[in-house]
């Protein structure tokens, strides 16, 4: 027999929360018409396993937000409204407006929307001089405050404690009763996987394909290189990118470095070390960075070494040496996310789900094979100069 506390589990929240919750996305899915009876107190409390008066607390707070009436002796029922049931959800992504990859996504969601019954809400009603860690954990309780249908998340990085800062945020969704739908990447490192859904590429394969694109294009002795702190998307495309070079075989090697591409010292201690002749890069924000202190440093792309990225952004095609990536189809993206949101709102017990959309190899002058030795010696040379 089902323990009908009012207690909820763990981390979760007041049951009462849950029940109006869940009610309430019914409500605004249009799964009740206008005069609809909801189903009894009684069937309510079977469904999910609570006390009478929790669920009473519940019908009595949609009833007090105008949503249903409830009748002695009859029931509850739908109430019309004025207008048409509109679901909100927050865009908490603390890289909106630096990374170029979630503009589009977020206009993938939004142009998305089923008979424009859904709103976005998104920018900043934050502290000045904030930084972006308290900014996104003020935007949480921003969007928490405003009872948001749901949350789409995009997890920090780059920071030390993006860790502890992403779960206390999932904490925070979880005790407010909110679905949460995850971009990009997950709040734990991989092989881990939390609980929410995810919206995303396949990571691990875009590394493969990319640095197995390098070496047919006559790279040998490959770097894969991210930023410190870096979200756990990087580390899936690492494994990747080590795969295809073991995979090849015929000699190849490869490398991980973690650092600053525009710091031209650690640019340059590490091609004395490694004596690479390409760069599989974590996104194209790096590869961008490494490029301006190859050229800094005299050594040529691709005539010395060759440079690929991740993510295919806006100015990938326009740097000096057009750079090689893989195009992510933000648009889509966005669309999937909104689509997996509205079914995790009707089926809130349904298992956790990855979408992963397919990405395709964009290649450009960054990576084309050149008719010469391979350029380890020119590179080292160039940059020892230097």
């Amino acid at each position: 027999m089902r323990n009908r506390s009012d207690s909820s589990t763990p981390g979760a929240g007041p049951k009462y929360k849950l029940i109006y919750s869940q009610l309430r996305s019914a409500l605004a899915n249009r799964e009740y018409s206008t005069g609809d009876r909801l189903p009894s107190e009684n069937e309510l409390v079977e469904r999910f396993g609570a006390s009478r008066p929790t669920v009473s607390r519940a019908l009595a707070q949609l009833e007090t937000e105008g949503f249903v009436e409830r009748r002695a002796g009859s029931g509850t029922f739908v109430r019309a409204q004025e207008n048409a049931a509109t679901q909100v959800f927050g865009l908490l992504i603390p890289d909106l407006g630096t990374t170029e990859i979630f503009e589009p996504i977020c206009r993938g969601i939004s142009i998305a929307r089923e008979d424009g019954h859904h709103d976005l809400l998104w920018g900043s009603t934050l502290s000045q001089g904030a930084s972006v860690q308290d900014q996104a954990e003020q935007l949480c309780a921003y969007y928490v405050q405003k009872r948001v249908s749901g949350i789409f998340f995009a997890p920090l990085e780059l920071s030390g404690k993006r860790d502890e800062i992403n779960q206390r945020i999932a904490r925070t969704v979880d005790e407010a009763g909110i679905p949460m739908v995850l971009l990009d990447r997950d709040i734990c490192a991989y092989p881990q996987r939390s609980k929410y859904d995810l919206v995303g590429i396949d990571n691990r394969r875009a590394g493969f394909t990319i640095a197995n694109h390098v070496l047919e294009c006559g790279a040998r002795r490959i770097i894969f290189l991210a930023r410190p702190d870096s979200a756990p998307t990087v580390a899936e495309r690492g494994m990747g990118c080590h795969e295809a070079i073991r995979a090849f075989g015929d000699g190849a090697a490869g490398f991980s470095e973690f650092g600053d591409p525009s710091d031209i010292s650690f640019v340059r201690n590490m091609i004395s070390r490694h004596r690479p002749d390409a760069f599989v890069c974590a996104n194209d924000y790096t590869a961008a960075r490494l490029m301006t202190s190859l050229n800094t440093l005299g050594v040529e792309v691709p005539n010395h070494v060759k440079v690929a990225g991740i993510d295919d952004v806006r100015y990938a095609s326009l740097l000096q040496t057009p750079l090689t990536t893989i195009h992510q189809p933000c648009l889509d993206l966005g669309a999937a996310a909104l689509a997996m949101m509205l079914v995790r709102i009707s089926n809130p017990t349904m298992p956790v789900r990855d979408c992963l959309v397919d990405f395709k190899l964009v290649v450009r002058q960054s990576t084309v094979a050149v008719n010469s030795e391979l350029g380890v010696e020119k590179v080292l040379a160039h940059a020892e100069q230097r």
